[in-house]
């Protein structure tokens, strides 16, 4: 491969650039040669392993001053790229941007740590930091001596003479010097005569040398000048306004303002005040001082130095532009908007309902100790269970074939027969909420302190009792366990219970904050942890924290799983909702301020990408919110809808809202003891 010449001009030029910085830099290579080992008597080793080297390149194929620049710019001056961010372009036509410059003290540290600092050399023409090889640092202590750089180079080898005089009689030639070289060339002096032929006619121009003009224009823009726009942020200095007619000390009659528009002027502000009125005087004898010289003069020097130093840009963007463009609301629908049923019974703030997985039916939880289960389509009461306490939340059996019923009331949690199913599904409910003798979970854990699984004959249910007030209940989703959280900051205040084999199990983590929801992950074995600060994700076959998401909001009140397991929305008592992508990071992807009191829950759909978020401003929101499952593309979330209707009692709004979970209809629970269906 034979290098083109441009190529071994940019070769021959770095070269001589590198020999030339390096000068000053090896001229302490010669004072360290004592130190180094490396004087005149060593040239005998140099030599021997020159040699070595010089074999070891014979035998290579190759050579590195035929492998190509990395930048590509040609013969173009390097200070063209100083003000810029880049110093070239490679061969596939990017930018190579400038390496960042340490400062000296880090460099000076650099190098008194590096051995080896003394050997390396910066490249201006590709900006990269040469290391030179051993080889090469002898090749230049040999220059620097006036020797050969080649250790194997003799100088004084005997001379070869190549010609053989063996047959020769005569010299190679024998002619005299002929007469041409010693008398003017005649060719030259014709084109001597063509050139001045050629200035005479005006075909050759010369440039003249510049002239500095003699004046300057004195009300002229000082930004014009040649000098001052040298410099990029230069400002011309304010200039004072021109003098106009009224400023004439004999000005037309239609300047000289009257008696009454003097008097008018005193009632003015005095920004909007004119500064100067016009007066008539008939010569020049009889006008008086300036009687604001000094005032002028000092505003003046006052606009000269608080002139800015630096020219700002102002960027003129419309403000529409800046918009996210979003999808127009028709093309996402549907989802809910209008309220088309009100279920009503309740004579107390209903704080908790959940939906049938079939969505027929719907279970809710009211202050006044009631759990009521309704018809979805009709809006009539099928069952009322008195509990006797507040109902603090109310959760359904994920699976349809298990029609129960998880009610948290005080520090009891029931597990109730809700009488739908065939006779054999509710012979084995009944089996499976029958409990012989009290029963607790391991041995080896003294859980029967502070929980204990209970047979309540008044309901014909299970009653699991807990040390303190239960404020949350989920189902996993096989239905056979559920967890229940307690507002206390130990381990033991989050339990997780077996329903077929009656055995309970506290999480083996500790918990660093008060918990105040869990949830279970839609698919796999993971369980999240709501703290009033911070999410914890935990792996339950691992038994290990798999990562913690840092809400950065002032109090945490609820939290909601993607269908996915991907997403996790969290809502906070200061109006602002969260989204989290668990691939991308540990901190909020989006944050929505959307309500101006506290969210009291928030949900996803099952099926459609809609989620929804309530709060105590009586409203509920209602967004889009889809999932790709490119992973380069970042979910849509579009806000679509405020739900009203309800009322506020006793500063309290909308207590819970719930989605149906085939139609894109939304379930809300009010505090003005009222339950309201949304519909598209």
């Amino acid at each position: 491969m034979t290098p083109s010449p441009r190529t071994m001009n940019h070769q021959k030029s770095q070269n001589s650039e590198k020999m030339n910085s390096l000068e000053m830099r090896d001229m302490g290579l010669i004072e360290r040669d004592s130190s180094d080992g490396l004087d005149d008597n060593n040239d005998q080793d140099e030599h021997s392993e020159g040699f070595q080297s010089h074999e070891a390149v014979d035998e290579s194929d190759s050579s590195e001053d035929e492998v190509a620049p990395r930048n590509t710019i040609g013969d173009v001056p390097l200070e063209w790229y100083k003000d810029e961010k880049h110093i070239g372009y490679d061969i596939a036509g990017k930018k190579i941007t400038k390496q960042e410059r340490q400062d000296k003290l880090d460099s000076f540290l650099a190098s008194a740590d590096d051995s080896k600092n003394w050997r390396k050399i910066y490249d201006e023409y590709n900006d990269e930091e040469v290391e030179l090889t051993k080889e090469e640092t002898k090749l230049i202590r040999r220059l620097l001596k006036g020797k050969a750089p080649h250790a194997e180079f003799d100088p004084y080898a005997p001379y070869v003479d190549w010609f053989k005089w063996d047959d020769a009689k005569h010299p190679l030639s024998n002619a005299p010097e002929p007469k041409r070289r010693f008398i003017p060339s005649k060719w030259e002096s014709k084109k001597v005569v063509e050139y001045v032929r050629a200035i005479r006619k005006g075909l050759i121009k010369f440039d003249k040398p510049k002239e500095e003009p003699r004046f300057y224009l004195l009300w002229g823009d000082d930004s014009s000048s040649a000098d001052r726009t040298k410099h990029l942020a230069y400002i011309p200095p304010p200039k004072p306004k021109f003098p106009g007619h009224e400023e004439s000390y004999n000005p037309s009659l239609e300047y000289i303002p009257t008696q009454e528009e003097i008097n008018s002027y005193q009632l003015m502000y005095e920004e909007d005040r004119p500064k100067f009125i016009p007066k008539r005087f008939t010569s020049f004898r009889s006008i008086p001082a300036y009687e604001n010289a000094i005032k002028d003069s000092f505003e003046r020097c006052l606009d000269l130095y608080l002139c800015p130093r630096v020219r700002k840009k102002r960027i003129n963007i419309d403000p529409e532009s800046l918009k996210p463009k979003l999808p127009s609301r028709k093309d996402l629908r549907p989802y809910p908007a209008t309220c088309y049923l009100e279920y009503r019974g309740h004579e107390g703030a209903v704080l908790s309902i959940s939906v049938e997985p079939s969505g027929q039916w719907i279970a809710s939880g009211s202050k006044d100790g009631t759990v009521r289960i309704w018809e979805v389509e009709t809006g009539r009461c099928l069952r009322v269970w008195k509990v006797g306490e507040a109902v603090q939340h109310v959760a359904w059996n994920p699976l349809p074939e298990l029609p129960v019923l998880a009610v948290s009331a005080g520090p009891d949690v029931l597990i109730l027969n809700t009488g739908f199913g065939n006779e054999e599904e509710q012979k084995k409910i009944k089996e499976l909420l029958h409990i012989g003798t009290p029963t607790s979970s391991d041995d080896s854990d003294d859980i029967s302190s502070f929980l204990s699984w209970l047979q309540d004959e008044k309901h014909d249910c299970i009653r699991l009792r807990h040390y303190r007030t239960v404020s949350s209940v989920e189902w996993h989703r096989k239905g056979d366990y559920l967890s229940t959280v307690m507002l206390a900051g130990e381990s033991r205040a989050i339990l997780i219970h077996q329903l077929s084999k009656k055995l309970t199990q506290r999480l083996p983590f500790k918990l660093h904050g008060l918990p105040v929801s869990s949830v279970f992950h839609p698919t796999r074995s993971i369980f999240f942890v709501a703290t009033k600060k911070n999410i914890r994700v935990y792996d339950l076959l691992k038994q290990k924290l798999i990562k913690k998401l840092e809400t950065q909001l002032r109090e945490v009140s609820s939290i909601a799983v993607h269908p996915a397991g991907d997403h996790v929305i969290v809502g906070s008592k200061e109006g602002k909702l969260c989204w989290f992508d668990m691939d991308l990071s540990s901190k909020p992807y989006k944050t929505l301020k959307c309500h101006p009191k506290d969210i009291t829950n928030v949900a996803f759909h099952r099926s459609y990408p809609l989620f929804a978020s309530c709060s105590d401003d009586c409203t509920a929101y209602v967004f889009h919110g889809m999932v790709y499952a490119d992973l380069n593309q970042n979910p849509l979330i579009v806000p679509l809808e405020i739900l009203r209707g309800h009322t506020s009692s006793d500063g309290r709004g909308v207590m819970d809202c719930k989605f149906h979970p085939r139609q894109p209809w939304l379930f809300t629970a009010g505090a003005d003891s009222s339950i309201k269906l949304y519909c598209h």
